[in-house]
């Protein structure tokens, strides 16, 4: 036995899916666990039972770490013992007598054993833990309806015992997925799309527009901290902040106003591309919900996505905005989203935007601006934030 004492186990989820390159997923899992405490000196992870262990501690500052370490779909804060029937006990017992229990309160035992040379089944271990619970603190049984679960998990290495599982980040391990180009606004929704991403196993870089003059300071270091919350998840991510005012204006100045939302995404796109293709990365992501502003509807998503060479991914195409405020909420964006900054797809917006873009159209106001020098010029003089 390696390791007595406190820790922090987490299980994988669709890992198990992956068959013969599972131990790629698995390493990646691993490397982002690492990356997730490596400034706790006092933590050790390791690897065993197809889950990944963080030894040494299992306070709130770890598990707000994990949690949201994509490719483990729960944790749960364990302590391990020697591998020997009287060190369980002795464990399950402590387990049972810190629980806030009441006359009427009730548990049950959840054995496993994956060593099958371990001299009890997962049966009689249930039985003679729990019999001895039940004679030192007076609880009663229930298998059924419990309030409290004391698992113990008996291995070849490790034997360990929890009473709780936490929900942790699911999905696939940021980097297994290859790498997206994130269009990140200050909105809510965006920041919501690259969480999705990365669930997915995609590491992100960022595009942001900037309408200066027209938008100041504060709107663009509220994006920057909305990055820095998705570079958490990752080794590092690069933020481009591209000078958009001047494409804003040329659009605004020479195409029909009903118009504008469509050429501005339109121009958007082809600097996303451009930036993309800097990095070798072969996809775009953003936050576009169908139908929940005029610039969404199906045909103005086509118009913009007219001339689209590489895939352009929208995970939260048919979320509506509660559900979107709500992952918001949960993964710390919601707050920062909301602060009072304009970006720049909040100026220059029409009074009656179309709903129903015609790829045709698009296509002839875009021959009418000439924006080939203008595009290349933003994408030029990009500033890149390493985050």
């Amino acid at each position: 036995m390696d390791y007595i004492g406190i820790g922090v186990v987490l299980r994988v989820g669709e890992l198990f899916l992956k068959g013969n390159n599972r131990h790629v997923f698995e390493r990646l899992l691993e490397r982002n666990v690492r990356r997730a405490v490596k400034d706790r000196d006092d933590l050790k992870v390791v690897t065993g039972h197809g889950r990944v262990f963080v030894l040494g501690a299992a306070d709130e500052d770890v598990m707000s770490r994990l949690r949201w370490v994509f490719g483990a779909v729960s944790m749960s804060k364990a302590y391990f013992c020697e591998r020997t029937i009287d060190a369980i006990t002795e464990t399950a017992l402590n387990l049972a007598c810190e629980f806030p229990k009441n006359k009427d309160s009730v548990f049950r035992i959840s054995a496993r054993r994956s060593d099958k040379n371990f001299e009890y089944t997962s049966t009689e271990l249930g039985r003679l833990i729990g019999a001895e619970v039940v004679r030192e603190t007076g609880m009663g049984v229930n298998l059924e309806q419990y309030d409290l679960n004391i698992s113990i998990e008996v291995g070849k290495r490790w034997t360990f015992l929890f009473c709780d599982q936490r929900p942790a980040g699911g999905g696939l391990p940021v980097g297994s997925s290859g790498k997206i180009e994130l269009l990140l606004s200050g909105g809510i929704d965006s920041p919501v799309a690259g969480h999705m991403m990365q669930k997915r196993g995609l590491e992100l870089s960022c595009v942001y527009f900037h309408a200066f003059p027209y938008t100041g300071d504060g709107a663009k270091n509220k994006v920057i901290e909305l990055a820095q919350v998705l570079a958490r998840r990752q080794k590092n991510l690069n933020l481009h902040v591209v000078q958009f005012a001047k494409i804003q204006e040329s659009i605004r100045d020479r195409v029909d106003g009903s118009y504008l939302v469509i050429m501005y995404r339109r121009a958007m796109i082809k600097i996303a591309i451009q930036l993309a293709a800097k990095q070798n990365i072969r996809g775009l992501a953003t936050g576009e919900s169908l139908g929940q502003v005029a610039s969404q509807t199906l045909a103005n998503l086509a118009a913009v996505q007219d001339s689209l060479t590489i895939p352009i991914l929208r995970p939260l195409i048919a979320f509506d905005k509660i559900e979107t405020i709500n992952v918001a909420r949960e993964i710390g964006t919601y707050d920062i989203s909301i602060l009072p900054h304009d970006d720049c797809c909040t100026l220059f917006v029409p009074k009656h935007p179309e709903t129903k873009g015609s790829i045709g159209r698009a296509r002839k106001f875009e021959s009418m601006l000439d924006l080939d020098s203008l595009l290349d010029e933003a994408v030029q003089t990009a500033e890149l934030i390493k985050l």
